[in-house]
């Protein structure tokens, strides 16, 4: 397992993808249609950052204008998906599966507390 990227929700996805293009030197690349705004930036080929327009189709009752979404997990084995599930439904905490718009991905979401996500992701089988 490794980190796969992180989401940040911003009133302000121009400025923000203005600081990480031009001073961490990332790059703008493809983004699934998701039907929000926002950014993927690139890092070594990989979209390592991920940037969501606030106030999108996103609920952003009670949260800050500008936050870090959550914590993404990529699984790139098959075997350690379906061993990450048995422990997920072994323990009885709650999932969430999505698939990502025309990249033949799978999102698996975890609340862990209000405001802290956990996803795992992997290309479908």
């Amino acid at each position: 397992m490794q980190l796969d990227h992180v989401t940040i929700v911003a009133p302000d996805c121009e400025a923000m993808k203005q600081f990480f293009v031009d001073i961490a030197g990332m790059t703008v690349g493809p983004r699934p249609p998701f039907g929000v705004g926002g950014y993927w930036l690139y890092l070594g080929g990989r979209p390592v950052v991920h940037l969501i327009a606030a106030g999108g189709a996103l609920p952003d009752e009670g949260r800050p204008g500008a936050r870090i979404d959550h914590l993404a997990l990529r699984v790139d084995d098959e075997a350690q998906w379906t061993a990450l599930i048995g422990r997920l439904r072994q323990s009885g905490t709650r999932w969430q599966l999505a698939d990502v718009p025309l990249t033949g991905e799978q999102q698996l979401f975890v609340r862990l507390a209000p405001g802290v996500v956990v996803e795992f992701v992997t290309a479908r089988n």
